[in-house]
């Protein structure tokens, strides 16, 4: 049952993504994917949901927080897109391909298809759960603890990204750094917001076996690793540095890069 489940998100997943390939390839823009890295794992948990029998509370917990998560996290990335236009990283990514006439191609395998794998396996700890959660298993201790986890995380994301949306729409704020609100304990508190998102989806997930916590982990452990390390602090902060001179290194030498803490000095 799990795994035909799973297959069945599996060809969903592959379906929208070659529609929004297409658009994509239509457009000559594939930088909304962000946008569909949040919708998509909504997507997945809400479908995982529909294929139950039954719906239980956990279920229904596990839904609700991933499907809350990524629809606020897709519409916002979705504005931000429409407003600013191709992202940077993606116009560099593509930029050979687009040179050779190679730009439908190299969406399709370097951008769409490479995310959808990465996607499905982020989310594996809302899908899994779940589904092993089915009509039975009620909300427990373990689960509520996750989901404080999750809610710790969900005001860094959401009340960050707000005060940083505000920031931008400021002409005042041309060419200065953001270093109040959340961003006076932590260089990035949606990035952080995200890390804690995830790890308290997966803690709610595992309380549905300890099985699902060792087949998922996979999930919050690899966005972890993406946000600190990959393509989350790393690669912005590079961005930043270029960008912001000095005054975004007196920001970094004041303020914790990660997890929130104190302002030194």
């Amino acid at each position: 049952m799990i795994i035909e489940a799973l297959a069945t998100n599996a060809v969903i997943l592959l379906g929208v993504v070659l529609i929004l390939w297409v658009i994509s390839v239509r457009i000559d823009d594939v930088s909304f994917i962000d946008a569909f890295w949040g919708a998509g794992m909504a997507l997945m948990a809400f479908v995982s949901w529909l294929q139950l029998a039954e719906r239980g509370p956990l279920a229904t917990l596990l839904m609700g927080m991933t499907v809350a998560w990524g629809l606020r996290l897709g519409i916002y990335l979705l504005r931000r897109w429409r407003h600013e236009g191709e992202d940077k990283r993606y116009k560099l990514i593509l930029k050979k391909d687009r040179e050779k006439g190679n730009f439908a191609f190299a969406a399709l395998v370097k951008v769409w298809l490479m995310q959808a794998v990465l996607l499905f396996m982020v989310s594996s700890p809302a899908q899994y759960g779940i589904l092993e959660a089915g009509g039975t298993e009620p909300i427990s201790g373990l689960a509520l603890v996750g989901l404080g986890v999750y809610l710790i995380g969900i005001f860094f994301e959401w009340v960050g990204d707000w005060q940083l949306s505000r920031f931008k729409a400021d002409p005042a704020n041309e060419g200065k750094v953001l270093d109040t609100g959340l961003w006076r304990y932590t260089r990035h508190p949606n990035y952080f917001g995200d890390f804690m998102a995830w790890w308290g989806i997966w803690i709610a997930a595992a309380s549905a076996g300890w099985w699902v916590a060792a087949a998922t982990v996979i999930g919050p452990l690899f966005l972890s690793f993406t946000l600190t390390k990959w393509s989350g602090v790393a690669l912005l902060e590079k961005g930043m540095d270029k960008s912001k001179g000095d005054k975004y290194a007196d920001y970094k030498r004041r303020t914790s890069a990660f997890i929130p803490m104190p302002p030194k000095g």
